[in-house]
């Protein structure tokens, strides 16, 4: 894998972390919202630190569409689950949250799993067109 690859992983593990985080302190200024109460949901969309949740959370999906247009699922995926240290660390020193040693121990485990995952190739089967087998064209219907 390139450097720019990594990168790419890079943003997504940091992204979804620091937009998730950043959902849930703009949470802790709203009232709680009720599962129907569409209205309350609609104003805390308002707040700023939700806005730079979703802005955020924006770019890791863009990188996530662009880390799986190269990479299988079972590879991206995996990778991205090191949000979850990431997640945990911001949520612990920036929330204060209390991070219970279960929930660590979760952490670490998922982490190793990572591991196993990460050590293999990204790419399982090469796509269609590194074969030499061109795309179907898409919305184009075949001549009779």
């Amino acid at each position: 894998m390139t450097a720019r690859k990594y990168l790419v992983l890079a943003v997504v593990t940091l992204f979804a972390a620091f937009g998730d985080v950043c959902l849930k302190r703009g949470m802790q200024s709203v009232p709680e919202i009720g599962i129907g109460d569409l209205g309350a949901a609609v104003r805390a969309v308002a707040n700023p630190w939700i806005i730079a949740g979703i802005l955020l959370l924006l770019v890791f999906f863009a990188a996530y569409l662009h880390a799986l247009s190269w990479a299988d699922l079972t590879f991206v995926l995996p990778a991205a689950a090191m949000s979850y240290v990431v997640l945990a660390l911001l949520s612990r020193y920036w929330l204060g949250e209390d991070v219970s040693l279960r929930r660590w121990i979760g952490i670490v485990l998922i982490v190793s799993a990572v591991g196993f995952v990460t050590r293999g190739s990204h790419v399982t089967t090469p796509a269609p067109h590194e074969r030499g087998v061109a795309p179907e064209p898409v919305g184009i219907a075949a001549e009779d």
